[in-house]
């Protein structure tokens, strides 16, 4: 199973004015790669920067993207930064295919 994880908040990254919200991103991709791959397992994960959940390793992800100032939302599959900001579709696809072989 591959775990793709998003990590946003509420409030729109400073420097992404004009793209969509985390939520919307998160929703936005949940939908494009289970009609991409509907034969693979994958969980979706959506992750609020400023709220995380009581998982240690999410809590300290999430601390990162803050004292690091990543443009959210911040896309992980299985541990790795995919992508961060205005997430391209593409560059998800190639990390899931390098995790499917």
């Amino acid at each position: 199973m591959i775990e793709i994880c998003v990590y946003g908040a509420d409030i729109i990254c400073p420097s992404c004015v004009g793209a969509p919200s985390s939520k919307d991103t998160y929703e936005w991709l949940q939908a494009a790669i289970s009609r991409k791959y509907p034969d693979d397992s994958f969980q979706f994960v959506y992750v609020d920067i400023f709220s995380p959940p009581e998982d240690k390793e999410k809590r300290q992800f999430a601390q990162k993207v803050i004292d690091e100032d990543l443009f959210y939302p911040v896309v992980v599959i299985n541990g790795e930064i995919v992508d961060e900001g205005n997430p391209r579709l593409k560059n998800i696809y190639e990390a899931i295919e390098k995790r499917a072989k």
